[in-house]
């Protein structure tokens, strides 16, 4: 990882998950059979990024700018194209299954709608009891539907809700039951990948809140993906803000809300609506022009260029790089 990141944390012992030049790329086939590859959609382009032990790092941007591959990635869902992915001292992405095998049991994820990620044809007990079964975690079955028990305590589900099935629950009640087969291997690291977005908002805060909970009480690690900045100021510590591929700044919650320096960024914070109705109609609000390009084939040098309220010329002829504008607040531009 560069020297840029590394400053961002205290001391090496303290980090957990370190992303260093992440890449996926994903081919696009074209011919009759599809068998010649067309072109690459640049899904994830030189993404880097340190979280440390207790610490929740928001990851934010519009729909598209990859979001939720660079959480797959972090996780060995979907293998990187190239870079590095270091868990707790270990590098993952040059790891064969079976070496991960034990470590993901360390590393789960809440997945963002709870309507698809549970199995319709699974009780709620065999669902949470599945990842404790194939990693032989408990001795026989009643020690097995103990744990379940204890699971749905946990995240506020009563125990007799472990003989229903997925249809017979909210959504509200299935988030939960995705985050107790999350807790049910006894993770150091958490990715929640939107896990609110499919919800109503009365019932966004209490898994937000039961979220907060969790990690006090159990010491997790959070990667929180949102596209909703309120929510990611309200849990997060450090945020990460993405667009089409690449980190475009980085700061602590407070710094970013309080003093954004990345054009992108400002424009995200502008469209938050604030409840004050007089400080609202007030406010400027910063409208991008154009339209996203396609990560199929990103512009030419920063990948904001064509949308860029402040962009020169130079914009275009080369890559800005990410660095250290004020202290432990970086961004990717050239204007600031």
């Amino acid at each position: 990882m560069p020297e840029t990141h590394n400053s961002q944390l205290t001391t090496q012992s303290s980090m957990l998950v370190e992303v260093r030049g992440l890449k996926k790329f994903f081919p696009v086939y074209s011919g009759f059979f599809g068998q010649r590859v067309e072109g690459w959609v640049r899904a994830v382009d030189e993404v880097s990024f340190a979280i440390c032990r207790g610490e929740t790092l928001g990851l934010v941007g519009e729909s598209g700018c990859g979001k939720t591959t660079t959480g797959r990635c972090v996780l060995q869902l979907d293998r990187p194209t190239a870079g590095e992915v270091w868990f707790n001292g270990q590098e993952l992405a040059r790891m064969t299954d079976a070496e991960l095998r034990p470590l993901r049991r360390k590393m789960q994820v809440v997945f963002q709608d709870p309507y698809s990620s549970l199995n319709p044809r699974m009780t709620i007990g065999q669902i949470i009891s599945e990842p404790i079964l194939v990693h032989r975690i408990s001795q026989n079955g009643g020690e097995c539907r103990d744990r379940v028990d204890e699971l749905l305590q946990v995240v506020g589900l009563n125990p007799l809700m472990a003989g229903r099935y997925p249809h017979e629950m909210s959504g509200g009640q299935r988030q939960r039951v995705g985050v107790a087969r999350a807790l049910a291997l006894e993770p150091e690291f958490i990715v929640c990948d939107e896990p609110i977005s499919a919800l109503d908002v009365s019932i966004q805060a209490q898994i937000i809140n039961l979220l907060e909970e969790l990690q006090e009480r159990f010491g997790l690690t959070y990667l929180f993906i949102a596209h909703d900045l309120s929510v990611v100021r309200h849990i997060s510590d450090r945020i990460v803000v993405m667009y089409l591929g690449k980190v475009v700044e980085i700061a602590d919650r407070q710094e970013l809300y309080e003093n954004p320096l990345h054009p992108y960024t400002k424009a995200l914070l502008s469209a938050v609506p604030i409840p004050d109705p007089a400080v609202e109609a007030k406010r400027e609000r910063i409208v991008l022009k154009g339209e996203i390009p396609s990560s199929l084939s990103p512009p030419r040098g920063c990948v904001f260029y064509r949308r860029c309220p402040i962009a020169v010329e130079e914009c275009g002829q080369g890559i800005p790089e990410l660095r250290e504008v004020q202290p432990r607040h970086w961004a990717a531009c050239i204007r600031i």
